[in-house]
């Protein structure tokens, strides 16, 4: 213990020291995590629509002002044709074409039936098939509308009404759902990439080969190695709980015991991969080409940005090698739910075990020559 204190004692001067890195470390996450939650969200909002009104009757103008009306649409272009309406859509300078067509009210009136014509740009395909779906359920709240204006009766058809409820996030904010997410990412790249340059540097220094020469085992040197990024990550990761607090709102429904108990098997699995990977690294760009490459996977495939549970059986079977996918869903269980430890044991004694296996590659893959 007294050899893990003076080298501790090492790290954290040789850590504090370096005031350009501290500043990197700290300042930099809580800058993205200010920002990026703000650019990646998934509400769609403002699609570009342009209408072709062949009708000109107060019912086409009813249903052109509900749909603007909305929030969710904004108006693109008021064409003469429908052709013209398209090649907006083809120039991408609407999202939508909407057609109504002529006699629309007089047809309604006497028909009690009358289509709509759209086109739905679905180069994007998120945004066409949201943008479809939410000018379907205007215009159904329409027909709505016009049965009970009309006095139409109801067909006689037995229909079933649905009534939703939002569970865990009632008001659908959506940096609710992605700030856990981003903070475990940037928690993420700065502790395990740190933590392979720490060893890199001293490897390309010289110094490492001192401690080399001395009777320090080699688990001993990885504890000491670990210790303070494991300190750097709880800091970074309770300026970030501050930061979701403050800007968003955000206040965790589970306890905080759940949160830092959880964030600590986190770590320990992830400093052993930034220990591991330092390992088999010479240089800091080999080092940091590594690192990048995992940290590149890590944030496409652990869920942050789509649900794991839609990937591929062979897709789900690798993320669940991945200590981010397992912490993102212990996240957002906890900050949302309100889960306890024995809700997310199996995801916890999972991280525990890769980190278990990650750790001990690296103490047995350091070679501690004179």
């Amino acid at each position: 213990m007294k050899t893990l204190y003076f080298l501790l004692e090492k790290e954290f001067r040789q850590l504090l020291r370096n005031r350009q890195l501290m500043r990197t470390l700290l300042l930099a996450p809580l800058i993205q995590l200010i920002l990026l939650p703000l650019a990646a969200d998934y509400t769609v909002k403002d699609i570009q629509i342009a209408v072709t009104d062949n009708d000109h009757s107060p019912s086409s103008q009813r249903l052109i002002a509900k749909i603007t009306a909305s929030g969710y649409f904004r108006l693109a272009g008021y064409t003469a044709s429908y052709p013209e309406a398209l090649r907006m859509v083809e120039q991408d300078k609407a999202d939508l074409a909407l057609q109504i067509p002529a006699h629309f009210e007089r047809d309604l009136v006497r028909e009690n039936n009358k289509q709509l014509y759209v086109a739905i740009n679905a180069i994007e395909g998120t945004k066409a098939n949201l943008g479809g779906a939410y000018l379907q359920s205007i215009i159904s709240d329409f027909n709505d509308d016009l049965r009970i204006q009309w006095n139409v009766p109801a067909s006689d058809t037995p229909q079933v009404t649905v009534t939703s409820s939002n569970w865990y996030n009632p008001l659908l904010k959506f940096p609710l759902y992605m700030v856990p997410a981003i903070l475990v990412t940037l928690v993420t790249a700065m502790v395990a990439m740190q933590s392979a340059f720490n060893i890199v540097q001293e490897k390309e220094s010289g110094t490492i080969e001192q401690i080399n020469v001395t009777p320090i085992k080699k688990h001993i040197f990885i504890i000491g190695k670990m210790i303070p990024f494991l300190a750097l990550g709880i800091v970074l990761f309770t300026m970030g709980l501050l930061v979701g607090r403050i800007l968003y709102g955000i206040v965790p429904v589970g306890s905080l015991w759940v949160l830092y108990g959880s964030l600590i098997v986190y770590l320990f699995s992830m400093l052993g991969l930034g220990l591991l990977l330092a390992t088999y690294s010479f240089t800091q760009m080999q080092a940091m080409s590594l690192s990048f490459f995992f940290i590149n996977i890590f944030n496409m495939m652990s869920g942050v940005f789509t649900s794991v549970d839609s990937m591929p059986g062979w897709a789900q079977t690798i993320v669940a090698t991945f200590p981010p996918s397992h912490f993102i869903k212990i996240m957002r269980m906890v900050v949302l739910k309100g889960s306890g430890f024995s809700d997310i044991l199996p995801k916890l004694g999972a991280m525990a075990l890769i980190g278990l296996f990650l750790n001990t590659w690296a103490v047995l893959n350091y070679r501690k020559t004179a």
